[in-house]
């Protein structure tokens, strides 16, 4: 068992759910990011929009401060979570291609206006409030991920 991806797991684990206390405690906002980016881009209240960037500007910058520091941790065998199928990558390209994944990214953003919030909205916060509303919309996504992941694996055979 590699206890080195667990333990790095557990802990982006708890600092997501620290940061999500964090802002529902100071602000009284869900931490969904959906929303904190829909509502950064479309019309919003006045003053509302500094911490929502600094919120998105916090979420992007712990990994890019991750990558730049990877190269001199000293351990060859730390991971930063990479998914690529080289050593030397980061990320890699896209399984199915760039124009899949623009469809890709499409979908997902008219599935969180459907389902009037996102992952981190509904199952970070929402389920720890006790939502039967998150709850629903959780299963839900957790159900069309597996289709998904079944559809293009074994349906159409475009993955490992």
């Amino acid at each position: 068992m590699d206890w080195s991806s667990s333990l790095q797991g557990l802990a982006g684990g708890i600092l997501i759910g620290l940061s999500a206390t964090w802002l529902m405690a100071t602000l009284g906002r869900i931490a969904g990011i959906s929303g904190i980016i829909g509502t950064l881009i479309t019309a919003r209240p006045e003053g509302d929009s500094a911490w929502r960037l600094a919120f998105l500007l916090g979420l992007v910058s712990g990994p890019v401060l991750l990558l730049l520091a990877g190269s001199g941790l000293g351990d060859s065998t730390f991971s930063l979570g990479n998914v690529a199928g080289a050593p030397g990558e980061v990320i890699g390209e896209p399984a199915g291609g760039v124009p899949l994944m623009l469809v890709a990214g499409l979908l997902v953003g008219l599935g969180t206006g459907l389902g009037s919030g996102c992952t981190s909205g509904h199952g970070v916060c929402g389920l720890s409030r006790l939502s039967v509303r998150s709850m629903v919309a959780t299963l839900t996504f957790l159900v069309a991920a597996i289709i998904t992941v079944f559809v293009v694996r074994h349906v159409i055979g475009g993955g490992a």
